[in-house]
C-alpha cells in the first residue's frame, strides 16, 4: 500500500494528531483504499482518519468517518474476515477484539457515541450505546451508557449499569456517587464489591482497614445525596486526616459547606485546594458565588481570570462570569448562565444562578423553572430557598408553603429548611406567630445561623417588638462580627429615630464590607431622615391567609 497505516497509527500513539490526520486523507484517498475490490482497507483507512479527527476533538467529522467505516465494513465478505487481524481503535488487545475482524464494529460505535456526547447530542449517543451487545461491553462503556441512561431519566437502567461498574471495579468513584445520588444505600453499594474471585480473574475486594476509606467514602455520598449534610461532613473530615491535602476531599467539604451555608469553612478549603492545584475547575463557580457574598469582587475577578486561562469552555467558567457579570450587566449575566447549561444541561450551579438572576429581573415565572430543573437533577436546600422565594415573589403562597414543607421532610435536621417554612408564615399577619415559632426552632438547631436570627429580629420590628430585635441583635454581634448585623440594628435603629445608634452600625458595617450596598442605601435614607424627610410611605400588608390543618399537624410533628 502507498500510505503505510502503521505509520498513522505510530502519529497517533505519539500525540501528533494534526500530522496524523493529514496522513489519514492520503490513506483514504489512495488507490487502494479507492479500489471496491478491498472494502477492508477502506474501512481500516477510515476508522484510522476518524481517530485523528477524534483526537483533534472534530467530532463532527469522526462521527462522518466512523459511520463511514462501518458502512464498508458491512461490505466486506465474511469469508474474507478470517483472514484479516484485528485493528481496535485504541490500537491494544480489547476484551470486545473479535478474532478475525478488520475493525472492533463495537469500540467503533462506541467512539461514535463518544463523539455525540461532546457535541451535547445524548439520544444519539444512547442509539449508539444501545446497538452494543451487553457481553462486548467494557467498563468504559459501561460508564459511559450509565451517564446517557441517567441524563435520559431512566433511573432504573442507569442503577442496573452502575451496578454492574462497581462489580467489576469497585474503585469507581463516579459510579459510586451517582448510585448514592440515584437512592442506593450504603449498605447496597458496599454488597456489591467482589469478594471472591470469579471467572474474569477480578480480585476479592480488600475489606481490612487499609480499604475501610473506600468504605467511608461510600458512606459520605450515601450522607450528602439524603441531605445529611453534618454526617457527610464528618466523614469527608475523617477521610481528610488520612489523606491530607486531597484536592478531591476538600472541594467535596467546600461544596458542602457552602450549600449549607458555611461560607468561611468553604472558602477556606477552596483556597487550600487551590493553593495545591492552582488549576482546578472543579466546582469554583461554587467559590465564585461565595466570594461574591464577601463582596470580594478582587478575589473573583482574579479567579474568573485564571478559569478563562485554563479552559474557557468549562461550564464553571461561565457560571463564574455570570457571577462576575451580575452587579454590572443582568442580562449579559444571564446569557453566561445560560450559557453553562447548554454546555451541560446537567450543571446545578447553572439552573440556580439563573433562577436567581430571573428572581432579580422580576421574571417569577421562569425562575420557577429553573430552581425546578435544579431540584429534578438533585435536590438541595439552594433550590428549595429558590422556590420558595420565588412563589412568594409571585403572592403563590400554597405552592410556597408546599416547597417549604417539602425541604422540611427532606431536611429534617436542617435548620434553613426550617426558616423556609417560617418565611412562608411570616409572610402574612395571621402566621407570624407561626414563623416565630420556626424561626427559634432553627436557632435552637444551629445556634450560629445568621439568616435565623436576622428573620425573627425583623420578625419582631412588624410586631413592634424593638426592643426585643435589638437585644436578639446584639447578643448575637458579641459572638459574630457580621455586617449583615450591622445593617439590622441600624434599621431598627432608624426605624426608631434613634438616627446617631443607626448611624454608628452603618458605618461599622461598611467598615467590614465597603461592598455592602444595603448599607450604602440605608446611609442614604438616614440622611433624609436627619433631615426630617420621611424616606418612603409606609405600605399596609395584606392577609394571605392560608388554611391547611393537615400541614399544621405535620408542621407540629416535624417541630
Amino acid at each position: 500500500m502507498e500510505v503505510p497505516k502503521d505509520q498513522i497509527a505510530t502519529l497517533l500513539e505519539h500525540g501528533l494528531y494534526n500530522s496524523a490526520q493529514m496522513l489519514g486523507c492520503f490513506l483514504v484517498s489512495s488507490p487502494a483504499a479507492i479500489a471496491e475490490s478491498v472494502p477492508h482497507l477502506k474501512t481500516e483507512s477510515l476508522v484510522l482518519l476518524g481517530d485523528c479527527f477524534f483526537r483533534e476533538r472534530e467530532y463532527r467529522r469522526a462521527i462522518h468517518s466512523y459511520k463511514q467505516a462501518l458502512q464498508y465494513y458491512k461490505m466486506i465478505p465474511k469469508q474474507n474476515m478470517t483472514s484479516r487481524g484485528s485493528l481496535t481503535l485504541n490500537r491494544s488487545s480489547s476484551p470486545n477484539s473479535c478474532n478475525g475482524s478488520v475493525i472492533n464494529e463495537n469500540e467503533v460505535k462506541f467512539k461514535i457515541a463518544s463523539s455525540h456526547c461532546f457535541l451535547n447530542e445524548n439520544k444519539a449517543a444512547l442509539v449508539e450505546m444501545e446497538g452494543i451487545p451487553n457481553k462486548a461491553r467494557n467498563l468504559a462503556m459501561n460508564l459511559l451508557l450509565g451517564k446517557l441512561y441517567r441524563v435520559s431519566r431512566h433511573s432504573r437502567a442507569a442503577v442496573a449499569i452502575y451496578k454492574e461498574c462497581i462489580r467489576h471495579c469497585p474503585y469507581i468513584l463516579e459510579a459510586i456517587t451517582a448510585l448514592a445520588e440515584l437512592g442506593s444505600t450504603a449498605k447496597d453499594i458496599i454488597s456489591l464489591f467482589p469478594q471472591t474471585p470469579n471467572r474474569s480473574g477480578r480480585a476479592p475486594f480488600d475489606h481490612t482497614d487499609s480499604s475501610r476509606w473506600l468504605q467511608r467514602y461510600v458512606e459520605a455520598q450515601c450522607c450528602m445525596a439524603s441531605n445529611d449534610y453534618k454526617g457527610g461532613l464528618e466523614l469527608f473530615a475523617d477521610l481528610l486526616q488520612r489523606f491530607p491535602n486531597n484536592t478531591h476531599l476538600l472541594l467535596e467539604m467546600a461544596k458542602v459547606e457552602a450549600i449549607i451555608g458555611k461560607n468561611d469553612e468553604a472558602i477556606m478549603n477552596f483556597e487550600k485546594a487551590r493553593s495545591i492545584d492552582p488549576y482546578i475547575i472543579t466546582y469554583m463557580d461554587e467559590y465564585a458565588m461565595l466570594l461574591k457574598l464577601k463582596s470580594d469582587y478582587p478575589k473573583l475577578n482574579k479567579l474568573v481570570h485564571d478559569l478563562l486561562n485554563i479552559d474557557p469552555a468549562r461550564p464553571e467558567v461561565f457560571v463564574a462570569l455570570s457571577v462576575l457579570w451580575e452587579r454590572k450587566d443582568e442580562k449579559k449575566s444571564l446569557q453566561y448562565a445560560e450559557q453553562s447549561i447548554r454546555i451541560d444541561e446537567r450543571h446545578i450551579p447553572g439552573y440556580i444562578m439563573k433562577g436567581n438572576l430571573l428572581l432579580t429581573m422580576k421574571r417569577a415565572e421562569a425562575a420557577v423553572s429553573a430552581f425546578r430543573a435544579a431540584q429534578e437533577l438533585r435536590p438541595d436546600i439552594r433550590s428549595y430557598q429558590g422556590l420558595v422565594h420565588t412563589y412568594l415573589a409571585l403572592s403563590k403562597i400554597k405552592e410556597a408553603l408546599y416547597a417549604s414543607r417539602e425541604a422540611m421532610k427532606a431536611m429534617p435536621q436542617s435548620a434553613k429548611a426550617l426558616k423556609l417554612v417560617g418565611d412562608v408564615h411570616a409572610s402574612n399577619s395571621s402566621g407570624r406567630e407561626k414563623a416565630k415559632k420556626f424561626y427559634e426552632s432553627a436557632l435552637r438547631l444551629e445556634p450560629g445561623y445568621l439568616g435565623a436570627a436576622l428573620a425573627l429580629a425583623e420578625l419582631h420590628v412588624i410586631e413592634g417588638r424593638n426592643g426585643d430585635a435589638v437585644s436578639l441583635l446584639e447578643r448575637y454581634l458579641k459572638d459574630w462580627a457580621d455586617d449583615s448585623l450591622h445593617v439590622k440594628l441600624a434599621q431598627v435603629f432608624a426605624a426608631t429615630n434613634m438616627l446617631q445608634e443607626a448611624l454608628s452600625h452603618y458605618q461599622a458595617a461598611l467598615r467590614l464590607n465597603t461592598q455592602n450596598e444595603a448599607a450604602k442605601r440605608g446611609l442614604e435614607r438616614l440622611e433624609k431622615q436627619m433631615k426630617g424627610v420621611d424616606p418612603d410611605a409606609p405600605e399596609e400588608d395584606e392577609d394571605n391567609d392560608v388554611e391547611d390543618a393537615d400541614g399544621d399537624q405535620d408542621e407540629t410533628e416535624l417541630l
